[in-house]
């Protein structure tokens, strides 16, 4: 007895879990899409935390902005977030994607930093005179008259 409220309470779980708890909205954002207002939506508030007064000078709201950009409205983002996340497997997908292109970005801009910071250091190099051990310049610029 006990060995078939197990197996009628597996098979329970099994069809309620693949059963759409919520259908599918009608202006649905594709799942690509979804990711990329995703991304940028992350990228606009990570700025908001450090740069509050620009945004407030250039009278950008944020999430207005990504709902321009992509022609989305906030209703349609609810109802496509909500929709994908009645789907553990899918939104945890769209997370990840979000994710891995937020590191990709992070390390391609450590990268281009990196790059900028050696530049500078090269120029600063350059640009200074050697002092010899009397502590005197050794740039000969300033010693012909």
């Amino acid at each position: 007895m006990r060995r078939i409220k197990i197996v009628m309470l597996i098979v329970f779980f099994t069809y309620s879990c693949g059963e759409k708890l919520i259908e599918e909205p009608e202006n649905l954002i594709p799942k690509d899409k979804m990711i990329l207002v995703l991304r940028d939506m992350a990228l606009i508030n990570a700025a908001k935390g450090a740069n509050l007064g620009i945004l407030k000078d250039n009278a950008i709201e944020p999430t207005n902005y990504v709902f321009e950009k992509y022609k989305i409205d906030s209703a349609q983002f609810v109802e496509s977030d909500r929709y994908y996340a009645s789907l553990p497997l899918e939104y945890e997908a769209i997370y990840t994607e979000v994710e891995t292109i937020l590191e990709q970005k992070r390390i391609q801009l450590e990268q281009e930093k990196k790059v900028a910071d050696s530049l500078k250091y090269l120029e600063s190099k350059q640009n200074k005179p050697a002092i010899d051990s009397l502590g005197t310049s050794t740039n000969l610029k300033n010693d012909v008259p």
